[in-house]
């Protein structure tokens, strides 16, 4: 058995099979098509059913992995100067309850995500259920012309997520969809309310590491500037490097960090000879 697979860990399938009689029992249908997502999901087993709801079955083993996960994300933020904001879950159930309340928060104050149906516990597993997504790209798969038209747009809504006191927490190229024009937000994670500066700080700074490789580094503080202060950008800026070092992010975090610095210089200048 593989390593990643070990961690993932799997579901027996006629656990699989039981959750799935319970979502048609409770859909009110006599049967139902399952596909699942060929994806590398550490936290969860993903499938689509009927081509209307997304599902995610969540395990102990998932569980397990996110504390892990939890612990070394705490440890990465003591690197930029900071006490650790991220959270972990009791179990499997809390995980499904969390992502559910967080999309409909995100909901409540105007920002697009598939709308949250439910979540529930069956049989130690956790049960999230969402609307489907069927057509979607994320910005890896756009052409970069579009990455560039739709970069304000990113920044526009996450400040808005941001304004309501509210963090990601998991912000990456997988968890920013485009979708009928718009973008949309999933996977968000559980982040400590009394640490939310750091915790937007960070998310800040994960939008830029997503997009510096896709339009630049230049292109991509440019118009978060138009949605933060050139503080808030460098304090975003303290967290490059820990963001750097994750797995799922690949930028050039110098070059980020030397064009807020450019930005916050010029603007601190012309602040001077304002005066």
């Amino acid at each position: 058995m593989g390593i990643r697979r070990l961690v993932r860990g799997t579901i027996e399938w006629p656990r699989i099979e039981a959750v799935i009689r319970e979502i048609a029992e409770r859909y009110d249908r006599e049967e139902v098509r399952v596909e699942f997502i060929d994806a590398d999901n550490w936290l969860s087993t993903p499938c689509v059913v009927d081509d209307e709801w997304f599902v995610k079955i969540t395990t102990g083993q998932n569980s397990l992995v996110h504390a892990l996960f939890t612990s070394a994300r705490n440890l990465g933020a003591f690197t930029s100067g900071t006490e650790g904001f991220f959270e972990h879950f009791a179990g499997p159930e809390e995980m499904a309850e969390h992502e559910l309340e967080a999309t409909r928060k995100m909901r409540e104050i105007g920002l697009n995500v598939p709308a949250p149906i439910e979540s529930f516990e069956y049989d130690d597993l956790g049960v999230l259920v969402m609307e489907y997504l069927p057509d979607f790209e994320t910005f890896e798969q756009m052409p970069e012309t579009e990455v560039r038209a739709y970069a304000p747009n990113l920044f526009a809504a996450l400040s808005r997520m941001h304004e309501n006191n509210l963090a990601h927490g998991d912000l990456r190229g997988e968890n920013v969809l485009v979708a009928n024009g718009e973008i949309y937000f999933i996977d968000a994670t559980s982040v400590n309310g009394e640490r939310i500066d750091e915790a937007r700080s960070y998310d800040l700074a994960c939008a830029l590491a997503s997009l510096t490789p896709l339009i630049g580094a230049r292109d991509a503080v440019v118009p978060a500037r138009e949605h933060y202060t050139a503080e808030e950008l460098l304090a975003a800026r303290e967290f490059l490097d820990f963001v750097n070092i994750r797995p799922d992010h690949d930028f050039d975090a110098a070059s980020a960090k030397g064009e807020i610095e450019k930005l916050a210089e010029t603007e601190d200048r012309e602040e001077r000879e304002a005066s």
